[in-house]
């Protein structure tokens, strides 16, 4: 029996805990720790703990947008 492939989607640093709990609680993912490397301001190559969902591909397509959806409504106030 062939085990389905599992994705990963980061959790962007700063994304309220709020958010991520809703993510766990609608879908079926878990929460992981993945170390990227950072390529922006002044950590360009550092390499930090980041978080992320992991779960099967299609769940992981609904948790990205869902996740866009909520950080835009975060930003705007909603």
């Amino acid at each position: 029996m062939t085990e389905e492939a599992l994705f990963d989607i980061l959790i962007p640093p700063g994304v309220p805990r709020t958010i991520i709990t809703e993510v766990l609680k609608k879908f079926d993912v878990q929460i992981v720790e993945r170390k990227e490397r950072i390529m922006f301001a002044n950590m360009e190559g550092d390499e930090r703990e980041l978080l992320a969902f992991r779960g099967k591909r299609e769940i992981m397509e609904q948790v990205e947008t869902y996740m866009r959806q909520r950080l835009d409504d975060f930003v705007k106030g909603d």
